[in-house]
């Protein structure tokens, strides 16, 4: 199993778990075009698309999707506010339903942002194990056990914003906009610290802010923090995404 990024961060998110066999796409944020050449024009193999909530930068590309025969799979709500016209093709989740993609597994679980019906993933697969798909939240109510891959948000670090948009800044709105609808390192720290890694193998880094970030610090630290292979996803990266490290 390989995961492929082909965007990340507020210009667009989108990414693909995939083998020899079947490939499943998490968030649509982008170009259709720019999907279509990460599938190398090859449709045949996608078992589906999961989508966390209706912002542009995770759903651009649904209906196009949907039009392409590929069933987009997220909350009710937001597929209201998607309002897709090939209706036989949006399939809603609800939180703590699972679905079966393929071989692969899918929970949804809820989290909390500015969205309508924002979920989380928890995705199983024989070659992959279990891999938590995290983004766009500002806390995570559940822990998961016996994970094998993590894909989490780590948007900001709260001394950069602090920083920029204090109280002498005239920005403040903008901070607590940051605040209450993304995962801070600090959050992603927490987070990870709240969660057995004891078989978790990759840690992947995603929707680092461009202005907001440190790229090599949080990788840094994340890995300070649990001794994994820590990464933060560039556009096009590549990596081996498997249940054990062999």
């Amino acid at each position: 199993m390989k995961l492929k990024v082909i965007s990340t961060g507020s210009i667009g998110n989108a990414y693909i778990l995939y083998n020899e066999n079947e490939a499943l796409l998490i968030e649509c944020g982008v170009k259709i075009d720019d999907i279509k050449k990460a599938l190398n024009f090859d449709y045949s193999k996608v078992v589906g698309c999961i989508v966390t909530h209706e912002h542009l930068d995770h759903c651009k590309s649904a209906n196009d999707l949907m039009r392409l025969g590929i069933d987009v799979y997220t909350g009710a709500k937001t597929h209201q506010k998607i309002n897709g016209d090939v209706i036989h093709r949006a399939m809603p989740i609800a939180s703590r339903e699972t679905i079966k993609l393929g071989n692969f597994k899918i929970m949804a679980f809820d989290v909390s942002h500015d969205a309508k019906e924002p979920l989380g993933f928890l995705i199983e697969h024989p070659e992959c194990g279990k891999t938590l798909f995290l983004t766009d939240t500002n806390y995570c109510k559940y822990t998961f056990p016996e994970l094998n891959n993590i894909i989490i948000e780590a948007n900001y670090s709260k001394s950069i914003i602090d920083r920029k948009y204090g109280a002498d800044s005239g920005k403040e709105f903008l901070r607590n906009r940051i605040l209450k609808s993304h995962f801070s390192l600090e959050n992603c720290k927490d987070m990870l610290s709240a969660n057995d890694l004891s078989k978790v193998n990759n840690i992947v880094l995603i929707h680092l802010s461009d202005s907001n970030s440190d790229e090599v610090q949080f990788v840094k630290e994340v890995t300070e923090l649990t001794s994994k292979n820590v990464c933060a996803a560039v556009n096009g990266m590549e990596i081996n995404f498997n249940k054990t490290p062999f």
